[in-house]
């Protein structure tokens, strides 16, 4: 090769580089990296998580899903009014981009107990006839498919509006957000819970009042509704989220180009950072209208083609919430002291269930990740609130203490039933699905106990403490499982990436037992309903434990895998998961057996942990 050559490809790698590191721009400039080895990543959790299912997909009980069997739930949506948490996603029947679609929205008080989801947005019959360019295909009893990056705006008049999109797909490689739709509807969500009338609120070419099935939103009487519509075609930021569904010409975009999934936030200097797929960033100092360069990646920031969510934290600091990876999971944040500087990982969600249900371009892990955008509420509780799907059939949200806490500031002292109620779990990580429910509950001897159920044959309850990090640690805590038949406890002993040294497990053949290499080892038969009492002394250098039962000690242990110091202690249910990894297939086209089923429910109560260092 020339050396002109040479100095021209050089030149061609240098620029770019220069020019990313010229701007002032969202940057990583942390040091940890994800290992998609394990579904965790190996990151140290954000301590006091709470990760919470909102909607579990099941062809069986359609009761649960709206009298519909769908099993294609994705693209989830959050917004706080009225006392109230509001979540929008879209549902499909089997797979992403096959009609008929729809959108759905549920509510909590709480944002732990969902109601049933209820149709906002019903399919939309497409004309028959209707021709799409590129596609040779002609509609024929065809619906409409939903595709919206923008589900809630709640304007300055104090009225809440829901919007969707109708996409057309006449296969599932036929994109709905290729600005060939129908358009954008709205409705308003009223105070007491009931919804306003459907109408358009933008087209795409070809679609008009004349030829599409709800009215212009200028039609209705409302003046108040008509003032909130106008409101946000005015905001150039809030419709910066329809660009990929929108024409190019499209007025009200105004940034065009293959741009997706924006969100946004607001530097306390009033310029906005933009985010968008593929970990692309840039800043615009006129509320949207115009940006000060092209969109390119945020240097450092690994994402894939998932979405990345960036907001402001009540304390004042800023946080970026995506999967740093080429794959969907995990779900990981990052925090910035000034809105430009992310420092570090730490994890949300890093547990992926069973795919139960096949399906066209759906991804195992927890993705498309939305919060609270500017404007659309603020939780009393002030926590930073997340929501996204696992598989593409789960909705879950995520409660995550504001200040983000990357390590526990002392010891455990947990005996829940001394502790206020509606505190016992601050400083415990939850992962607790509809199935496998994670809380706080009245035991049956009166006293309040944190409860571990299970009835899902593809998911598990998970709850963990986090403690500093110790080398020379004492840790006592009971057990009464509800039965010893059926059902599992593992309680792990697990460094801040995750690897576990000790195991001990109450196991459905009535023994409790821990694990010693590649074999178990028998500590004794349990009973139904009886209380253990457990200490674990143990020390990473020497890598010997000692397990005390009741006051009986058991003798010593070695640690089956090495551990530098312990940071993590944690009780779940259920085998240890590690399906999918970076090498499974991509599409899963089959379901699993009886994957709408239900295993014989298990139960264990855990009245108390303490930890303290020798």
């Amino acid at each position: 090769m020339k050396s002109s050559s040479i100095k021209f490809l050089i030149a061609a790698f240098i620029l770019p580089c220069s020019f990313v590191n010229a701007q002032d721009t969202l940057r990583y400039t942390g040091k940890t990296i994800v290992n998609v080895d394990y579904h965790h990543g190996q990151l140290p959790p954000a301590v006091g998580v709470h990760n919470i299912q909102v909607f579990r997909a099941d062809r069986s009980n359609p009761d649960k899903a709206t009298g519909l069997n769908w099993t294609y739930s994705h693209q989830p949506m959050l917004a706080y009014w009225n006392n109230k948490f509001y979540l929008q996603y879209l549902s499909n029947p089997v797979g992403e981009h096959i009609p008929p679609g729809q959108t759905l929205l549920t509510t909590s008080l709480d944002g732990k107990t969902w109601e049933t989801p209820r149709v906002i947005f019903p399919p939309y019959k497409i004309a028959d006839g209707t021709r799409k360019a590129g596609i040779d295909q002609v509609a024929k009893n065809l619906t409409s498919v939903m595709h919206q990056r923008m589900s809630f705006f709640l304007s300055g008049k104090k009225r809440l509006l829901a919007l969707a999109y109708y996409g057309i797909s006449f296969n599932p490689k036929d994109s709905p957000n290729d600005g060939n739709g129908i358009g954008r509807v709205v409705r308003e969500i009223l105070p007491d819970g009931k919804f306003g009338p459907i109408y358009f609120i933008n087209y795409n070419h070809l679609y008009s009042e004349k030829n599409t099935n709800y009215p212009n939103y200028k039609r209705s009487k409302d003046k108040g509704f008509v003032a909130a519509c106008n409101e946000l075609l005015g905001n150039a930021l809030m419709v910066q989220q329809w660009a990929e569904e929108s024409d190019d010409n499209d007025p009200l975009i105004k940034l065009k180009g293959d741009y997706k999934a924006f969100s946004y936030y607001h530097l306390p200097d009033n310029r906005v950072v933009g985010l968008w797929k593929n970990g692309l960033t840039s800043i615009s100092k006129d509320e949207g209208k115009t940006w000060e360069y092209k969109p390119l990646r945020a240097p450092k920031v690994v994402n894939s083609n998932a979405k990345i969510w960036g907001q402001r934290t009540s304390d004042g600091k800023f946080v970026t919430v995506y999967n740093p990876s080429e794959f969907r999971w995990p779900l990981a944040l990052s925090v910035s002291n000034e809105g430009l500087n992310y420092d570090d990982l730490l994890l949300v969600h890093g547990d992926i269930t069973a795919m139960r249900y096949g399906g066209s371009y759906k991804s195992y892990g927890p993705q498309y990740v939305r919060g609270i955008e500017e404007g659309n509420g603020v939780p009393p509780d002030k926590k930073l609130w997340v929501t996204y799907s696992v598989n593409k059939e789960d909705i879950w949200v995520s409660s995550i203490p504001v200040p983000v806490k990357a390590k526990a500031d002392q010891q455990a002292n947990e005996v829940f039933n001394t502790m206020p109620d509606a505190e016992e779990l601050v400083n415990w990580n939850t992962y607790s699905p509809l199935r496998a429910p994670v809380k706080i509950v009245k035991m049956p001897d009166g006293n309040k106990g944190l409860s571990l159920a299970d009835f899902d044959p593809f998911d598990y309850a998970k709850a963990e403490r986090v403690i500093p990090a110790s080398k020379k640690l004492i840790a006592a805590f009971s057990v009464i499982p509800q039965q010893n038949d059926n059902g599992l406890l593992n309680i792990e002993f697990q460094d801040a990436r995750g690897a576990a040294g000790i195991r001990l497990s109450f196991d459905d053949k009535k023994v409790l037992k821990l694990k010693a290499g590649y074999r178990d080892k028998h500590l004794m038969n349990y009973v139904a309903g009886q209380r253990y009492d457990i200490e674990v002394k143990l020390d990473v250098d020497t890598r010997l434990y000692t397990v005390t039962v009741n006051g009986q000690q058991m003798g010593n242990s070695f640690l089956f895998a090495p551990l530098e110091s312990v940071s993590r202690i944690v009780f779940k249910t259920g085998d240890v998961v590690r399906f999918p990894d970076a090498d499974t297939p991509t599409d899963q086209n089959y379901d699993l057996p009886d994957a709408d089923g239900k295993t014989k429910p298990a139960g264990f109560y855990i009245p108390s942990l303490q930890t303290k260092t020798f």
